[in-house]
Parts: C-alpha cells; structure tokens; sequence
C-alpha cells in the first residue's frame, strides 16, 4: 500500500466532515451527458483540452469520493473509476483545476438535468486544500488581510476615514452646500451602508455618488468606523470560519450601531456572502433587514424621494449580469428598471440574466495572477457578447465584475467603459433647486478657494518608461496646477529624486536599468526620502509582489493601467490630503 503525505491524509479526513446531502448528491448524481460541457467559457475558448470540461473538473474530487466514502468504490473501485490522492503533487493539481480552471460561476449548474452543482462542491475542495495550506499565494495574501486587519485589501482604519472625510468635502465643494455628510458610528439610523474596499483604495466617487443618493432621499444613514467591510473571501477560498468570523464583524457592528437596515453597495459576492451565506457560516440568527443598494436606490426613485433626468446618461449601455448577483441570488430584473429610469439607451447583453457568462474575474480570480493568461483568453467569450451589443458602456453591480471587465476591455483593446448603477442614478439626480433669500437678507460669505489648480505648488515625479504615458501624466497634472519632473528609468528618477526632493513620486514597476520595485525600496531605506508618498501605476499587476513583498512600508497608491485623467487626480489629491492629515 502507498504511502500517503500527511497533507493528502487530512484532505481525506475532512472531506469526510463536509459531506452533507447537496455535496453529495452533486458528487454522486453526474451521469456524464455532457449538457455542462458548453455552458463553461473555458471550454469555450479551450474546445481541444477534455480537462476544462465541468464533468472532468468534477470527477477529480469525485474520484477521491468514490474510493473513500462511496461503496461502490470501496467495491468496485475500478468499475467506478475511484481514486485517492497520495502525495503533495497530487494536491497540487488539484489546485490547478479547483481554483485555476474554474471561477465557481454556476452557470453549468442551471444547464445539468440532474442538478449537480459543480460549484457548491468546487468551493468545498478548495476549503480542503486552503485547510492543509495548498493555495494560490493571492488567495493566501487576501485570506490574511482580511483575517488580521479586517478587510481584504488591508486598508487601515485611518485610511479609511481619511477618504470619507475627502469624500464629504468633496461633495460639499461640489454642491455649494456644508450640510451634506457621511456620517460615521451615528446610532439609531434607518440605514447602515457597508462597501467593499476596492471602493476605498481605487474608486472612491462610488461612495460619494451614494452618499449624494442618501441626501437628496432624505435618508436617515451611516456608516461603520469598524467593521465596514461586506466582501467575504471565505465564499472564494471555501474557508466557512473566514466567512463567519466576517460576517459575524458586520453583523455585530449593525446591532452595535442599533441600525435598523444594512444596504449592501454594488458588490455580487458581498451581497451574497453577507446576505445569504455568512449566516449559515457563523451559525448567526440576524436581526434586521438586508438588502443591495440597488433595491435601494430603486425605491428612492418609486417612492419620489429622489428625481431623476435619464437624459443625463445618453451613451449606450448594456448591462452584465454578475454571477452571483443573478444566478446565485436571483438579482435579475431590479437592475434592469433601474437602468431603464436613468439611462436612455439600454441594449440588452445576449445571453444574460441566469445564463449571461462570468466575467471571468469571479471565484477569486482576480488575485490568482498564476491563471491571468488562461482567464484572459477565456474573455473572448464575454469580450464578443460587448461587442455585439455596440454599448458605449458596461454596467454591473459588482467591484469585481468592474475589474474582470475592465481587464478584458484593455486586453481585446474593446471601445467600452466600465460603470455602476449607483454612478449613472448619481449622475441622472435631479438636485433641488436652492431657494435665494432677498438680496438685502442674504448673508455674505467669504469666497471658497479656486479649484482650478488643484496641485498648485506640488511638485511631481512621474517615472515611466513608456513616452506616451509621460507626457499623457504630465499634461493632465500640470493643467492641475503641478510642477512635473519627468524620469525614463530607474535609475534616472532615483537621482532626480534626491535632487528635487518632490511631493510625490508616481513610479512605474518594469522599467530598464533599474525596475521600479528596487527604486522604491531605495525610497523607503533612505532616510532624507522615507516620507515622499509613492503612488504605483503599473500596466503588469502581476509584478505587485515586487513592491508588498519588500520588507518596507508600503506605498500609499496603487493603480493599474490604463489610468484616465479623473482617476489619476482624485488618487493623486488622496494621497496628498492623507499626507496633509497626518503630518499635522
């Protein structure tokens, strides 16, 4: 008999403790017709490989299944084509196809006559293996933060308010009005509103434009100091304590706040994970009432709470349905009367609502930079459903459709922006009217400073390689008020770093005689230049590790690219208010 490694053995064992009856009624229910076989985009894009079939991803555990717990494997074991796993190699490529070959989609799921769920048992192989410690590193890296510092992109408490305290003086300059807010820790509100930290760290409009929403509604709302966080990785990992133990975070900090509702912002696996199945996770009975914003910004709009002017939004648009907001959850029609109220162009996606196709960024896959090539040819699939449509615009309710999109967009080089309910409701708003007092009883008010130059008097270090993005950078900051200093490598912006001594450094990642992993740990050793912020813009994510990896503190920005000028301001401005705060 074989030898068997010890990690192989305790897969074995709890896979055992997690057989319930719908794992294994998908285990055992396959009859191998092949219905799945061109529901998945990966068999799509992949016809001539037999492994990205769902049946054949399905028979790697259920092979392990029939030798273990089944008896006709225990009988019969190669009647039923049972088998068990050994060695660490084994698992290893197990992992290959339970995290690398599927995204958990379940779109195989809703096309199987005998209603096997590939991905209900897909997550419970990854659970085994992320439990003996056999995972992608992204999803080990994410499953950390989120464990130690309470959200999956490890954004501190400190600067998570810094952006909501930039957020609400943004919104209060670009309204002319100081009483609009986001409040933090209020208790007693009708409303607690939970984000996902993507919307921290690289799009912080969105939780502007919602809080415009909940002003003009009226609404009685806050948000959480601690706590803030309604994405779970545990859905992506197959970590149930993960997935309790944060949920449980938000639930707690809801009850604590004494809040009667919490809205979930447009998130497809947050709103699953907090809505459906943190629950059942953390074994939780909850006592109020949840639901996504986009129920939410609805029913502002029926009730009249809101008015909106659908001639604001006048390019076309067409709506992805996410994974889980759709197939998982049912979430099919609401976006669709929502889009229709603030949007004059709607085209419909072909196929979509249950049967739309993945972004191919769902499941996690995102942080599994491993898999990037295989998941990008994979787009093709969605890339052409874009396309057909002729949409000027993509909207999804989900953070990380918008990056599995925005992704597929640059790499198909495809003319189509990505978007979100709540930006296109936020843009359609009808603001009241201010009422004038008669001239004699207004109040004079000191003028507010000019915002024309919003980085006069900064002066900015853009390292980049590529000449186009140079001057691109260098023309946006500059008609912003900033004084640029421009570096074609490493090397380069190293001296020009010491010699200028500038506010703040953008820095990119590969670039020639010196990359820009090595240029910013110099940053960071060097005393005279530690507390210069640096914002990383990159075009290769996948070279992240050069820069978290280093044994120094990390940068204050990052953004990958294609970067447009609105979003290269508002992080700009971020990092330097930040710096601005914490220098006081």
């Amino acid at each position: 008999m074989k030898n068997r490694s010890y990690k192989a053995e305790k897969v074995i064992e709890l896979l055992g403790k997690k057989l319930n009856r719908q794992i294994v009624g998908s285990l055992a229910a396959c009859v191998h017709c092949g219905m799945c076989t061109e529901m998945c985009h990966y068999v799509l894009t992949n016809p001539d490989d037999p492994t990205y079939a769902p049946a054949y991803k399905g028979d790697q555990l259920r092979k392990i299944f029939k030798r273990h717990y089944d008896w006709t494997g225990r009988v019969f074991p190669w009647w039923v084509k049972a088998k068990s796993v050994y060695t660490d190699e084994d698992l290893e490529a197990l992992k290959d196809t339970v995290f690398g070959k599927c995204t958990n989609c379940r779109r195989c799921t809703i096309n199987c006559p005998m209603g096997v769920d590939l991905a209900s048992f897909n997550r419970m192989a990854r659970g085994l293996l992320v439990s003996v410690g056999i995972m992608p590193e992204g999803v080990a890296v994410v499953s950390k933060d989120q464990w130690e510092i309470g959200n999956q992109m490890g954004v501190l408490k400190e600067d998570y308010l810094d952006t909501l305290e930039w957020m609400e003086e943004e919104l209060q300059d670009e309204l002319e009005d100081e009483t609009v807010k986001i409040p933090v820790d209020k208790m007693n509100c009708d409303v607690v509103y939970s984000i996902n930290p993507r919307e921290v760290k690289y799009d912080p409009r969105t939780i502007a434009d919602a809080a415009k929403i909940f002003h003009f509604a009226g609404e009685n709302w806050t948000m959480p100091s601690e706590g803030w966080d309604m994405t779970n990785f545990g859905l992506f990992s197959g970590d149930d304590d993960l997935g309790g133990s944060v949920g449980r975070r938000l639930y707690e900090k809801v009850e604590e706040l004494r809040g009667k509702k919490l809205v979930i912002s447009e998130c497809g696996h947050g709103y699953r994970s907090t809505r459906c199945e943190a629950p059942n996770w953390g074994k939780l009975d909850v006592p109020f009432e949840m639901e996504s914003s986009v129920i939410t910004m609805l029913r502002y709009i029926k009730e009249g709470k809101i008015k909106v002017d659908k001639t604001r939004n006048q390019e076309p648009v067409t709506f992805h349905d996410s994974c889980n907001n759709a197939r998982s959850c049912g979430l099919f029609d609401e976006p669709r009367e929502l889009l229709n109220l603030v949007v004059t162009d709607f085209r419909e996606m072909y196929p979509n609502k249950a049967e739309n196709y993945c972004c191919t960024g769902g499941g996690g896959a995102m942080s599994m930079t491993e898999y990037t090539p295989r998941r990008l040819k994979s787009a093709k699939i969605k890339a052409d459903q874009l396309t057909a449509t002729g949409a000027k615009i993509v909207v999804t309710s989900c953070h990380n459709c918008v990056d599995g999109l925005t992704d597929l967009i640059r790499h198909y080089k495809l003319d189509i922006k990505v978007a979100q309910l709540v930006n296109l409701t936020a843009n359609a708003l009808v603001i009241p009217e201010k009422i004038s007092l008669p001239e004699e009883a207004a109040v004079k008010r000191i003028p507010e400073p000019s915002t024309d130059n919003v980085l006069a008097g900064k002066k900015i270090l853009i390292a980049d390689d590529e000449p186009d993005i140079l001057t691109f950078f260098s023309t946006v900051l500059e008609d912003n008020g900033a004084e640029v200093i421009t570096a074609l490598n490493g090397k380069e912006a190293v001296e020009l770093i010491r010699k200028e001594k500038p506010d703040l450094v953008t820095l990119d990642l590969n670039m020639p005689e010196m990359d820009g992993g090595k240029v910013f740990e110099i940053l960071r050793k060097d005393p005279e230049l530690a507390d210069i912020p640096v914002c990383i813009i990159t075009g290769r994510p996948e070279l992240r590790r050069l820069i978290y990896d280093r044994p120094v503190k990390a940068p204050e920005g990052y953004l990958d690219k294609p970067v447009d000028e609105d979003t290269l301001i508002i992080n700009i401005r971020k990092i330097l208010e930040v710096k601005k705060h914490s220098s006081k």
